[in-house]
């Protein structure tokens, strides 16, 4: 039987196979139904495996839960748009957008909280992405969901540091936003 993606390689740390595997056949069966419940885009992102030897490539698999998610988002806003009208489904992104502006308007190295102790992710590289996401929705500029999903940032500590958590939770918002319009 074929593999569903490349395993990595023989010495290093990949996701567990049956774990992917049973996920990606969950995720297809869903998929398929066309039902509103069962799996949606934020099961998708919130999807974790644990690492073991020799599993799944990392980065195939992570791209094929990229993919799988932005599949999510289109049924849900072709089905949204169906029966509730492009406007309702425009105005829920807007508000979704709207959401965000309360943190992008902070001064940068104000727009979140530093970590409580050890490192956290640079705050001023945190901030150049945030900045990317203000031009976005203040002049049309370039930015995918894709970036944002894949964005990393430097380790830093004290008033140089964001928490992680937070920022985490503001770019998959971030995310669905995006999603949502591409």
């Amino acid at each position: 039987m074929a593999e569903t993606f490349p395993r990595s390689k023989r010495w290093s740390s990949g996701y567990d196979v049956e774990q992917v595997d049973e996920f990606f056949a969950e995720a297809r069966a869903a998929y398929e139904s066309d039902s509103e419940a069962g799996m949606s885009a934020e099961d998708v992102r919130a999807a974790a495996f644990d690492l073991v030897r020799h599993g799944y490539d990392p980065a195939h698999v992570d791209a094929a839960l990229d993919r799988l998610e932005g599949a999510f988002v289109k049924r849900a806003r072709a089905r949204s748009i169906r029966t509730e009208g492009q406007g309702a489904w425009m105005d829920d992104v807007a508000k979704r957008a709207t959401s965000l502006y309360g943190r992008l308007v902070r001064p940068a190295g104000e727009r979140f909280a530093p970590p409580e102790r050890g490192r956290g992710y640079s705050a001023e590289a945190v901030d150049a992405l945030l900045d990317r996401l203000v031009d976005y929705f203040d002049s049309g500029a370039e930015l995918s969901a894709g970036e944002v999903r894949s964005a990393t940032f430097p380790s830093a500590s004290g008033d140089n540091a964001y928490a992680e958590g937070p920022v985490d939770a503001f770019l998959d918002r971030a995310v669905d936003v995006l999603l949502a319009v591409e």
